[in-house]
């Protein structure tokens, strides 16, 4: 009801009033159309970005998702398999998914990772300002090469790589963001990195009658943005039947770490993991692997890139976006300092890690 100026909502024996992000989104439903399903007039199928369509293509198919013959289309014609054209022009989650800057439709349609010491201390960060898609490539091995120390074990001579917090369950948390994220409120995903903590938080709105207890019971799925979820379904980076939290706690559980805790504030949804305290590498007793080496954090990056799998300098390039004086410098020095040899030509060769 509509009284003085202010909306008013009755569900039941309660009665609230509606306002902001509360209110438009009771009347993008009662129009049927939210704001990802939109239209824009001055971008097009050409202007998207040629590999974010070769990442969701390979990623489809790797997932078994979709079929070869499904993806081997035009791009137009695979974003309008996808939903994500109407009338002959691109829905904004189109843009979101697929253009390099979404920004240019939404300002804050983006990720930002920061490392923190105590309180307010921001150490380092970064910026990942591209399509969904290319963010959902990355952001996890960033997030795991750049942010996160591995404890060193040893097991019959074989090197075991333990990370304080379960990787599955913090690639699951990340996508649910970019899934659920509210663009329209133009606050970027924010990932929130500590020593024993890792914090994700996103913009929401939840289903009525949700709270943040709901999100550990068994719930169906009901994808804010079901185009963008869609899309990631297709590219088996989440699954379609409401196990996502699911998931994330048997991750945990495996790795022997709390289970995560939700948090409701306004329109932010935050997701708390704590670290696993034995995998934590100790700064004052336990070194880095790498201290001592004097290595720079593009060279730490590059190491643990070529750690996780031997790489060719041009895949190193295309991983990092580093430019090619960057990586060479890298890798020399890396040479140099016997962590890491290159099997092979020259031209063909490519750099794995040292025994």
């Amino acid at each position: 009801m509509s009284y003085h100026g202010e909306f008013h909502y009755r569900s039941g024996s309660t009665k609230q009033q509606l306002t902001g992000i509360a209110l438009t989104e009771f009347l993008t439903r009662k129009t049927g159309l939210r704001w990802e399903d939109v239209t824009v007039d001055n971008i097009g199928v050409d202007d998207l970005d040629a590999e974010s369509f070769k990442i969701f293509r390979r990623e489809a198919l790797r997932s078994n998702r979709m079929r070869p013959e499904d993806l081997e289309i035009s791009n137009e014609e695979l974003l309008k398999k996808l939903h994500l054209m109407s009338n002959g022009k691109l829905k904004r989650s189109a843009i979101l998914l697929f253009y390099n800057d979404p920004s240019i439709l939404q300002n804050g349609s983006y990720v930002k990772i920061g490392k923190f010491g105590v309180g307010a201390d921001l150490q380092y960060q970064d910026t990942i300002e591209q399509s969904l898609i290319q963010i959902a490539d990355k952001v996890i091995d960033l997030i795991y090469l750049k942010y996160l120390k591995a404890k060193i074990t040893y097991v019959h001579d074989r090197r075991v790589e333990t990370y304080p917090f379960a990787r599955d369950a913090i690639r699951e948390a990340v996508y649910n963001a970019l899934v659920h994220n509210v663009y329209m409120l133009g606050v970027p995903i924010q990932i929130r990195i500590e020593d024993e903590a890792i914090i994700i938080s996103n913009e929401c709105v939840l289903p009525e009658g949700w709270t943040a207890e709901t999100f550990l019971k068994t719930h169906e799925s009901n994808p804010y943005n079901p185009d963008i979820a869609n899309v990631f379904y297709r590219a088996g980076y989440i699954e379609n039947w409401g196990r996502g939290i699911e998931k994330i706690c048997d991750a945990c559980r495996e790795l022997g770490s709390e289970l995560p805790v939700y948090e409701v504030r306004g329109n932010t949804i935050r997701v708390h993991f704590k670290a696993l305290k034995e995998a934590l590498v100790d700064s004052g007793a336990a070194k880095d692997q790498n201290e001592g080496l004097n290595l720079s954090e593009k060279e730490k990056v590059i190491l643990g890139l070529i750690r996780n799998n031997p790489v060719t300098s041009n895949e190193i390039i295309q991983e990092t976006k580093y430019s090619h004086a960057t990586v060479e410098r890298a890798v020399k020095k890396l040479s140099e300092l016997s962590l890491i040899i290159r099997e092979g030509a020259k031209k063909n060769g490519y750099w794995k890690p040292t025994d």
